[in-house]
């Protein structure tokens, strides 16, 4: 048994699986398929042929806790789900974040909210992307990887599992640390090796090669390879691998 509101659209081509909740004032276009025990919350909009798996939640409000460095604006929008998504099973996706078109967000990934994601992303398993994050299009992110918050992944970036951005040298410590909150600001088409660590306010230049393992400390230059604790210059990238 499925519970939805009276007010929500839901197009006559989509399919509902089972025990899924779809709120007040939600919006599910064309060819949508949503799974077996989603909640869709209050006034998300779905693009036509998007597909959502069994036990996602999309729209959730935001809650953070008291002692959070991230203050909520008093009116968030409702989240935005574009063309041909797909959504995996166990993700939450909150209220206020705007999902692009033919963009996978996998298995138990969570994406807060004020978060932008272009077309063409691949999110994968198990990543959490914080809030305040832009991503551009056709950037791929792989399992389990952490964006903190008020990072930037410009177009066609490619981040492998388990890399690490931070934000806060302070550590949550200190007033002055809200000051100078900043995560990593990675250009268009770097690519960030497994299980590297990107520390606060890092610009990634345009075609960097940072190895998989490095502690990236400081700024990198355009289309250099990086490695090493911390990250240092080896070599320029091969022009073969440039976009």
């Amino acid at each position: 048994m499925n519970f939805i509101d009276p007010s929500a659209i839901v197009d006559e081509t989509a399919k509902v699986g089972y025990f899924s909740v779809i709120e007040k004032d939600v919006k599910i276009g064309k060819n949508v398929i949503v799974g077996n025990r989603v909640t869709i919350h209050e006034g998300t909009t779905i693009g036509d042929n998007t597909t959502i798996a069994d036990g996602a939640v999309v729209g959730k409000p935001p809650k953070p806790a008291k002692t959070s460095t991230v203050k909520l604006s008093d009116s968030i929008p409702a989240l935005e789900i574009g063309e041909e998504v797909t959504i995996g099973a166990n993700c939450v996706i909150y209220r206020g974040a705007k999902i692009g078109s033919s963009t996978l967000i996998a298995d138990l990934a969570s994406v807060r909210e004020n978060v932008e994601i272009g077309n063409f992303v691949i999110v994968g398993r198990g990543v959490t992307v914080e809030n305040f994050v832009k991503i551009g299009d056709r950037t791929k992110i792989q399992s389990n990887s952490y964006i903190t918050a008020y990072t930037t992944l410009e177009e066609k970036v490619f981040i492998a599992p388990c890399v690490t951005t931070t934000n806060d040298n302070f550590m949550g410590r200190t007033e002055e640390r809200f000051d100078k909150i900043k995560g990593a600001h990675v250009k268009k088409g770097a690519r960030v090796g497994g299980a590297s660590i990107i520390l606060p306010g890092i610009v990634v230049e345009e075609e960097t090669f940072v190895a998989a393992g490095a502690l990236v400390t400081k700024n990198t230059e355009a289309k250099t390879l990086v490695k090493g604790v911390p990250a240092k210059f080896v070599k320029m990238v091969d022009e073969r691998e440039l976009l």
